[in-house]
């Protein structure tokens, strides 16, 4: 992605960085469709979606999945039918989303659906053209099927959730666990959903586990905790997709969809943001955090 795209991104000009995109298609040589690795493929070649058959290709994280869900139900405003090919962990949700008419577990094989023109799901808002009222949420766009989720912690006091690590891109947002105990205020129970966390690293922190690998129960989980935590990964797509109060911790040099400062995203408003000022320098952030969770605790639970 060029820097002038990331920048008309994060401006929110969104017309500037479909235009971009435009020119992209014309002046750059892409392999043909379904070469290379999935994240690199470039599906779209500005076919028309009027009317179309349109088999969405979800090929990049599970983050990005969630986030451009919200582009279905404009989508299926003009497209004949909105087949969504998805990672198997997010299709419980995928199928309950607004504008899809069915959706299937991606797998290696060609897919098994007949379709008339395919788009990678990340694709979908340059070929639409989406405005900034399709892009800015206004409402949850996500519904959870029940489950039986993982029971939080009666402890009479706020619960807030955890996140430290990621995947292996972009090492920079995982933040250090022994940081973390500095958020064990008075009052306010911990709570790690970091899938893999040991018993040594719960105890550093001060966290109980009530992790899932199951998305769907982790979506319950979120709606039960009184806030999150979290480093820039699939669960703050989660906690903003469903509605959920996160503080999101960022690094200097963050990801085109955040602003590089502010507190407020337009993509989530049920977050807030949280920014290193110098690079690798997580100590002012979970300064700030803590402070605020003070602050928070206070409001939610009269501790002081």
């Amino acid at each position: 992605m060029s820097s002038s795209w990331i920048d008309a991104m994060r401006a929110g000009d969104f017309a500037r960085a479909w235009e971009i995109n435009d020119r992209d298609l014309i002046e750059i040589a892409h392999p043909p469709k379904h070469m290379g690795p999935r994240h690199l493929q470039r599906i779209w070649r500005g076919e028309d979606l009027n009317g179309k058959n349109v088999l969405v290709r979800c090929y990049h994280g599970l983050g990005d999945t969630i986030q451009f869900l919200r582009f279905m139900r404009p989508l299926h405003y003009i497209a004949r039918s909105v087949t969504v090919w998805c990672q198997g962990e997010l299709l419980p949700l995928v199928e309950r989303t607004d504008g899809v008419d069915r959706a299937f577990a991606l797998h290696d094989r060609a897919p098994d659906h007949q379709f008339e023109v395919d788009i990678e799901i990340m694709e979908v808002p340059h070929a639409i053209k989406a405005s900034r009222d399709q892009i800015e949420m206004r409402a949850p766009y996500l519904a959870l099927p029940p489950v039986v989720a993982p029971t939080l912690p009666q402890a009479g006091g706020p619960a807030v959730g955890l996140i430290w690590e990621v995947g292996n891109w972009d090492k920079r947002r995982a933040i250090p666990p022994a940081l973390l105990r500095r958020l064990s205020v008075p009052g306010v129970t911990l709570c790690s959903l970091q899938l893999g966390a040991g018993a040594a690293e719960l105890a550093e922190i001060g966290a109980i586990d009530i992790s899932t690998p199951d998305v769907v129960a982790l979506g319950h989980v979120l709606q039960q905790l009184d806030l999150v935590v979290c480093v820039d990964t699939m669960v703050a797509h989660l906690a903003g997709a469903l509605g959920c109060d996160a503080w999101v911790l960022l690094h200097a040099d963050c990801d085109w969809r955040w602003p590089l400062a502010g507190s407020r995203s337009l993509w989530y408003p049920s977050l807030t943001l949280f920014h290193q000022r110098v690079s690798g320098d997580w100590d002012h952030v979970i300064s700030d955090v803590r402070n605020a969770l003070f602050e928070r605790a206070s409001e939610l639970r009269g501790v002081v």
